[in-house]
């Protein structure tokens, strides 16, 4: 049995903190995943620099509901989801997830959570599991399942490389080079049909 596990943004969505350095003039927070591949690290920078501005998670949140699916991603994901199962695996927060999920069509999500002081600062997060993508993709195997996976960024390749199958999507000219034994694809046509053709029988 297949599942097929997708990263959020950049994937499927534009970057949130992209999105948010634009909406705030604050070129700090355009980076990325892509760019720093300790989270934590990222994370902690983050958190200090909206500390620094006196930004907490209204003004992020007021961001995102502005934030529409990149072009063709619904379409997408919808086609994949009459194939097989699909779960997004992100290092986003709930606090952040829930109008994209809207938009998206309310697929399945595993994402993590912020810790929110009571006049909206965001002082922390707590990460769902260590290694969280590729820690639920070995979970999803360990019950049966075979899982193929796809991400654009660092902290997709822990997935993609424990997957049957793993590609990667709109990345950068950098990890590509960096990870030429992947495939990668820059439209959902691509993308669908190398998923396609990796799913089993039992489809």
């Amino acid at each position: 049995m297949d599942i097929v596990c997708l990263d959020l943004e950049g994937v499927l969505v534009p970057e949130i903190w992209i999105a948010f350095a634009k909406e705030t003039g604050i070129e700090e927070l355009k980076k990325t995943t892509r760019d720093e591949p300790d989270y934590d690290k990222l994370m902690r920078y983050r958190i200090g620099i909206l500390k620094e501005h006196g930004l907490g998670l209204k003004e992020i949140q007021e961001t995102i509901a502005k934030i529409d699916p990149i072009p063709g991603a619904k379409e997408f994901l919808d086609r994949l989801r009459e194939l097989t199962q699909v779960i997004i695996l992100s290092d986003t927060f709930t606090q952040f997830a829930k109008p994209l999920m809207k938009k998206l069509g309310w697929p399945a999500i595993f994402c993590n959570s912020l810790e929110v002081a009571k006049n909206g600062e965001i002082t922390g997060y707590q990460m769902r599991c260590e290694k969280s993508k590729y820690t639920t993709v070995k979970a999803l195997q360990s019950i049966g399942y075979d899982t193929i996976a796809s991400g654009d960024s660092h902290n997709d390749l822990g997935m993609i490389e424990a997957s049957k199958a793993g590609f990667l999507f709109k990345t950068t000219e950098a990890i590509k080079a960096e990870y030429p034994q992947y495939p990668a694809y820059d439209t959902y046509d691509e993308l669908f049909e190398a998923i396609k053709n990796h799913l089993g029988d039992n489809n």
